[in-house]
């Protein structure tokens, strides 16, 4: 599994048990399964979801509607 999937999987498990995410936390888990992840990557990938709710975003993929146009 490459760094960058098993550091997305981080997150999402954080997420999962409503669990703040943070490079410290992404990292512990990357480790516990063995991945070698440098820490920039945690970080970046932790203060883009910060202050975001995760699970909201993930259900609300492909519900956007289209513009409403209005009938000459």
């Amino acid at each position: 599994m490459s760094s960058d999937l098993a550091a997305t999987y981080a997150a999402l498990i954080l997420a999962d048990a409503d669990v703040d995410i943070t490079a410290e936390k992404i990292l512990t888990l990357t480790t516990a399964a063995n991945i070698e992840l440098e820490p920039i990557w945690a970080t970046l990938l932790a203060k883009t979801l910060e202050g975001k709710n995760v699970k909201e975003m993930l259900s609300a993929v492909g519900t956007a509607a289209g513009p409403v146009l209005k009938p000459d």
